[in-house]
């Protein structure tokens, strides 16, 4: 390719945060995170001539982000295997309670990184559909058909991951 390096690097050093946060958010931090953040840049790379002046190459990075870390965990399937075994029961009663604010909505008192924290320490069938509903603003039927599970179980996994999340940042307690 033709692209000067220094310009990339700049590149690089300007999305990085923003495509490593978004991975982390759905994998955790660590090894994946990274791995999937470096594929994103070389993606990105490779398309390099078309995104260097492009104000979208930040949403387009976000999304390729977001997709690989999601192919990454279809291929790591045995991480999903709790989303098969809810029941009927499992959601019911639920369902008024779903649009209540999470504690994202009311964290005047909450440190962005304990925030971070605190979703990191989810299990996955929480973190990742919370993270894509609130940090990615997807859907619940996107993200039903992206993870390839029902409505409820999504809706089940957000309220459910809401709760934790309470209860990790200490708002559970009364």
């Amino acid at each position: 390719m033709g692209c000067d390096p220094a310009d990339f690097e700049d590149f690089v050093r300007r999305y990085q945060d923003m495509v490593y946060t978004t991975a982390a958010r759905l994998l955790g931090r660590g090894p994946d995170a990274e791995d999937v953040s470096q594929e994103a840049f070389l993606k990105a790379y490779q398309r390099f001539e078309a995104l260097r002046e492009s104000p979208g190459a930040g949403a387009w990075l976000r999304t390729v982000a977001t997709n690989l870390s999601l192919n990454h965990l279809s291929r790591h399937r045995n991480r999903w295997k709790l989303f098969s075994q809810m029941t009927e029961e499992d959601s019911a009663g639920i369902e008024g309670s779903l649009r209540e604010p999470g504690p994202e909505s009311d964290a005047g008192a909450v440190e962005p990184e304990a925030l971070q924290e605190a979703l990191l320490a989810l299990p996955d069938r929480q973190r990742v559909p919370l993270a894509l509903f609130h940090f990615e603003d997807m859907p619940y039927e996107a993200i039903a058909a992206r993870l390839g599970v029902s409505l409820g179980k999504v809706k089940t996994d957000i309220f459910r991951g809401r709760l934790a999340l309470k209860a990790l940042l200490g708002e559970g307690e009364a």
